[in-house]
Parts: structure tokens; sequence; C-alpha cells
């Protein structure tokens, strides 16, 4: 096997598994997760305001 199809065969591959996670990540049944997961920086903040005020 020459190493230039190994490199071309990885190459592809790569790219698939690349689409495939972004199609996953941003298919719209996973809205709600996205939602949620911005919103976690912000749920606790009101306690940590009360420990920083002077």
């Amino acid at each position: 096997m020459d190493i230039n199809l190994i490199r071309s065969v990885v190459t592809l591959l790569s790219f698939a598994l690349f689409l495939a996670l972004m199609f996953w990540t941003w298919k719209p049944s996973r809205k709600a997760d996205h939602e949620q997961a911005s919103r976690l920086l912000f749920d606790g903040e009101s306690r940590t305001d009360e420990g920083l005020s002077p």
C-alpha cells in the first residue's frame, strides 16, 4: 500500500467524522440542550455576587 493512499483515506475519514459531528451537534432536536447549556453560566449568578460585594 502506498503511503499517499493511506493519508488520503485517513483525511477522508477524518472529514466524514467532522461532518457527522457537526450534523449531530446542530440538528434541530438538540435545540433544548443548547438553550440549557447557554444558561449554565447564569444559573448561580446571584449566589456568587453575594460573596464578591465588599
